[in-house]
């Protein structure tokens, strides 16, 4: 059976949109450590028009992260369709990654967003603290279930009162090469 059309934000305001987000609950991903935590994305915008983007996660006290670059999939388009490029491994970036980002719902204060993407294997519900209010987050569920998102898979990040602005860096980039394997 085909899946219906997802429906995305019209009209997105890029520049609202920049500043850091937390993630509150995502699909497992392989880019991701499984036990990461405080995982937050902090978008900066360019004087061209892209956005920088910086991933950041949390495992056993040390930050990982990766950074990549965002544009939007057809600029003659109001549609918050958006593709994101990172170069891997984080240790040695050489390797372009492209992909989906999709933002399917934002609330009117740009507080709270569903992002997903065409194929519905990836989901994040993102907030601009670390907590959402369980009653939002029912809600964000909901919206993706109604976009055809298989919601079982969503997984809450855990995150803490007070997320750590600095720890020591993986500067091997052991998290991805265990990503890799399924660890």
């Amino acid at each position: 059976m085909a899946k219906k059309t997802m429906e995305v934000v019209k009209g997105l305001d890029l520049q609202r949109y920049m500043g850091r987000w937390y993630e509150i609950a995502s699909f497992p991903s392989r880019f991701q450590p499984k036990n990461g935590e405080n995982t937050r994305a902090t978008y900066t915008l360019k004087e061209d028009g892209t956005v920088n983007v910086l991933n950041e996660t949390w495992t056993n006290g040390s930050r990982g992260f990766i950074q990549g670059t965002a544009y939007k999939a057809d600029p003659s388009s109001d549609e918050a369709k958006l593709k994101v490029k990172f170069y891997v491994p984080p240790f040695l970036p050489i390797i372009p990654i492209t992909g989906d980002y999709w933002v399917l719902y934002i609330d009117e204060d740009y507080q709270y967003a569903l992002i997903g993407q065409p194929s519905r294997n990836y989901l994040w519900i993102l907030s601009r603290k670390p907590h959402l209010d369980e009653e939002i987050y029912n809600q964000l569920v909901q919206k993706a279930k109604d976009e055809e998102y298989d919601v079982s898979k969503l997984h809450k990040t855990p995150q803490s009162e007070s997320p750590p602005e600095d720890a020591p860096v993986d500067t091997k980039g052991i998290w991805w090469i265990k990503s890799l394997v399924g660890k």
